[in-house]
């Protein structure tokens, strides 16, 4: 596909289009903290849920999951084996698994059973690697996926028991309202880093998303942000939670968790600066009232 077909340009483009108008006047310097499926973080910023990394860079998931417990931050992780997630819960980091949509069902139920097991705070599934980009159904490592139905996803948040189940991978006002329908807890408004060519961006359908399922569900956005001021975006849109660790992956494979943390920090604090401009205190009062679009 040509340039004006990837994802990842539609999407950092319609993040630059939107601008944002200054309200200093009775502001305050406003806290960053924030409430995600019922527990409190110091940022509403976390992490994405990567997979493979162990292969390339050899016990950075773990680092990264401690970057993340470091900056009181929320992790999330992907495909990976047992002997990797294992080192990602044994930092102690507020861990969401992430799993393939695997088409045999006994790799999904051992997931779960694993992240239960693990002391997971929270377990999920990325519906958009169903498919390929060659016709057929995808193939990652050798494990064959497939579309997922409601009733499926209901099964699984049912295996999940008390833990928050999170679908990721949504872009539609559709699927969003169909996680709801499955008891889901939080969905991922996103494109899977372009895994889709002339995917719409996440951030252009939130609000829809979010108007449609209304505080039925909690919404973690994803997609090409880089800074504070961009997870200011997507909060002001819908989300109540921002991952940006593609942005973080970039700058930190040197430096382990203290990296991680250091820049976790750095784009709390740009958040924090542009809440301040915009006049609002907290995370949860921020709305779309100074976007313009």
């Amino acid at each position: 596909m040509g340039k004006n077909n990837d994802s990842n340009v539609i999407s950092r483009a319609y993040i630059d289009s939107l601008t944002i108008e200054q309200r200093l006047i009775d502001a305050v310097l406003p806290s960053p903290k924030a409430r995600i499926l019922g527990k409190a973080f110091a940022t509403p910023i976390m992490n994405a849920a990567f997979s493979f990394l162990a292969a390339s860079h050899p016990g950075y998931p773990a680092e990264m999951a401690k970057g993340f417990r470091q900056a009181d931050a929320l992790n999330m992780w992907g495909m990976s084996n047992d002997e990797e997630m294992s080192a990602i819960y044994a930092t102690g980091a507020d861990t969401i698994e992430i799993i393939k949509p695997f088409r045999q069902e006994d790799d999904i139920f051992h997931r779960i059973e694993f992240a239960i097991a693990h002391g997971a705070f929270g377990v999920g599934m990325d519906i958009d690697h169903a498919f390929g980009k060659s016709g057929d159904y995808d193939d990652v490592a050798g494990y064959i996926m497939e579309p997922k139905t409601v009733q499926q996803l209901t099964s699984y948040v049912k295996a999940a028991g008390n833990l928050p189940f999170v679908v990721k991978g949504v872009l539609s006002v559709s699927d969003a309202c169909k996680c709801a329908e499955a008891g889901a807890k939080a969905i991922v408004v996103s494109h899977h880093h372009g895994i889709f060519d002339g995917a719409v961006a996440p951030l252009r359908i939130l609000p829809a998303i979010r108007e449609a399922v209304g505080d039925k569900i909690e919404i973690i956005v994803d997609c090409g942000f880089e800074s504070g001021l961009d997870v200011f975006k997507g909060l002001a849109l819908g989300a109540n939670a921002v991952s940006v660790s593609r942005h973080i992956l970039a700058k930190t494979y040197e430096s382990g968790a203290d990296g991680v943390e250091k820049e976790i920090r750095k784009m709390t604090g740009e958040l924090v600066s542009v809440m301040g401009r915009c006049g609002f205190a907290t995370v949860d009062s921020i709305d779309d009232s100074v976007i313009w679009k």
